[in-house]
């Protein structure tokens, strides 16, 4: 369970390095989506082209292998709030804010890439 715990943890740190290093500083924080001041473009690349929201993914598998690693169950907890909250509510506000500022773009992108955070399929090209 170890073993698993660390994998989680490194999969997921080097996999939210590489959202943060595509999407830079401010995209990372969410500027772009409270300020009208910063423009971004739509990153659909590297892991955005098995999911949508791979942040949210690196995010869960780290506090998963924390888990794993500690057995503690409050970190369990949190993992599982964590991911609840993140696909019932933040995703869906994001998508829709997303869909405001990009667009078509942003409808086309969904098409491209239907998971949202679970990579289960993948339309072929």
């Amino acid at each position: 369970i170890n073993i698993a715990g660390i994998l989680f943890l490194i999969v997921g740190t080097l996999l939210h390095t590489w959202t943060a290093q595509l999407l830079g500083l401010w995209g990372i924080t969410g500027v772009p989506e409270i300020s009208s001041k910063q423009s971004e473009k739509l990153v659909a690349e590297g892991p955005f082209t098995v999911v949508r929201h791979p942040t949210y993914l690196a995010h869960t598998l780290m506090f998963s292998g924390v888990f794993l690693i500690t057995g503690v169950v409050s970190v369990a907890i949190v993992t599982i709030l964590d991911c609840l909250i993140v696909n019932t509510i933040i995703i869906p506000l994001e998508e829709q804010e997303l869909l405001n500022r990009f667009g078509e773009g942003y409808r086309l992108y969904k098409e491209e890439v239907p998971s949202r955070f679970f990579p289960l399929h993948h339309k072929e090209r």
